[in-house]
């Protein structure tokens, strides 16, 4: 059997934002300190605050913005039918082309967004991000893990970030002793995967690590893996490790299973998706292990989270899903700790978040107690899930296992990491 390891978000440290202040639903994220004592504040505003959000609904990657969308959609219909605070909201597709991600963030101001919840791969949010910037739009990316996603005071995430994953992964490997001879094939034209690739090597050998072979391939050539396959195989790695997205795993996994190479596999966050991919033989995922902030069946509020989910758009959610559902109650509890009503502008909406962010504490689907610190990103715990008969179940000894992942950002290859 395979032992695919997929440290999905596992280490993206900024994934997961919740959480609503003051209801005691067990179906609503709950929200503490400054955030839940204001909930109620805005109880007399009947306006929606207009959340805009884009990212690839078409495409390679459309798995991850179709998550995002269907967790802020479902998010935005529960706060709505509590009363209070309202929300409206608006999803545009950027295919995760940044060129695209910038078109998509002006149709969304020109609608009227005073949030935006976006984008969702690092590339399209770095860019829209700099016109957020310039308009002073407060920005939080469900899962833009690239560290020049948070390069300016109007930015937040919900996923762990690129230097996180890279580092913890070699942590992970190295402290559960899964192997000390790793190849790695990464995409060198994607910041994504060459960022959490080059925190991995800078971190390998204090794990005692041997990389024995980083083969690269370009979004140019990403259909034919057999060579990078046969490098990796030939330098004797136990472990291949893929900081990659989910379509070009897919393809990596069933071309070195015809050729009978069956290492540990061991990814990122990008994978999380892949036993959805159309005529993917998902046995050759069995076994997967994924560190994320979101497990199913982890606890109540979880399991009320997928059913709603699964009653809604009649699939399961991935972490895409939790995380933008975490992160429009994350917005509920901050707009309401500090009194945002919907006739603010935009810049005045994010001067006051930018503060308020770093106030609040949630608990939701993707984490408890998250707090954020004016860098933008999250403080939060990763768990541990594994692929057992095409579903994610709790490894045995899963929550220790997480919380060995390291929880800072590898400050030395911040500068490299990029797309989500």
């Amino acid at each position: 059997m395979k032992k695919f390891v997929s440290m999905a978000l596992a280490v993206c440290m900024a994934a997961s934002l919740a959480a609503c202040g003051g209801s005691e639903s067990a179906s609503e994220p709950a929200a503490s300190g400054s955030a839940a004592a204001a909930s109620g504040s805005t109880a007399a505003s009947t306006a929606p605050i207009k959340i805009g959000s884009s990212g690839p609904l078409t495409g390679d990657y459309a798995q991850y913005g179709e998550g995002v969308r269907n967790g802020i959609e479902l998010a935005v219909e529960e706060i709505n039918a509590m009363g209070g605070i309202q929300f409206e909201s608006s999803m545009e597709d950027d295919e995760a082309d940044s060129e695209k991600a910038v078109n998509a963030y002006n149709t969304l101001k020109d609608w009227g967004m005073q949030i935006y919840i976006g984008a969702v791969t690092s590339g399209s949010t770095i860019a829209a991000g700099e016109v957020a910037y310039e308009d002073n739009m407060f920005l939080l990316t469900p899962s833009g893990t690239a560290a020049e996603c948070m390069q300016y005071d109007n930015a937040f995430r919900v996923c762990f970030s690129d230097p996180n994953q890279g580092k913890a992964s070699a942590e992970y490997i190295g402290t559960h002793g899964l192997a000390t001879k790793v190849g790695v094939i990464y995409d060198s034209s994607n910041t994504y995967s060459s960022g959490i690739y080059e925190a991995f090597a800078a971190e390998a050998a204090n794990q005692g690590i041997e990389v024995v072979a980083a083969e690269a391939f370009t979004a140019d050539s990403n259909t034919d893996f057999s060579v990078q396959i046969q490098k990796v195989r030939d330098a004797g790695a136990e472990l291949l490790f893929l900081p990659i997205y989910y379509s070009e795993a897919t393809q990596i996994l069933t071309q070195a299973n015809t050729i009978g190479y069956d290492p540990i596999v061991f990814g990122c966050d990008g994978l999380d998706g892949i036993l959805s991919v159309k005529n993917f033989d998902t046995s050759l995922a069995e076994g997967v292990m994924l560190l994320t902030p979101y497990v199913p069946g982890s606890d109540e509020l979880t399991n009320t989270f997928t059913e709603k989910y699964v009653e809604k758009f009649g699939i399961e959610p991935n972490q895409f899903a939790a995380d933008a559902y975490d992160a429009v109650y994350a917005v509920k509890a901050a707009c309401e700790a500090a009194g945002i009503t919907a006739d603010m502008d935009y810049s005045a909406i994010c001067d006051a978040l930018k503060v308020e962010f770093t106030e609040i504490s949630i608990d939701g689907v993707t984490g408890a107690g998250i707090t954020w610190d004016a860098s933008g990103e999250p403080n939060k715990e990763p768990k541990a899930v594994v692929i057992e008969g095409g579903v994610y179940v709790a490894p045995e000894g899963g929550e220790a296992a997480a919380e060995s992942a390291s929880a800072e950002p590898a400050a030395e290859s911040a500068s490299t990491s990029e797309a989500a």
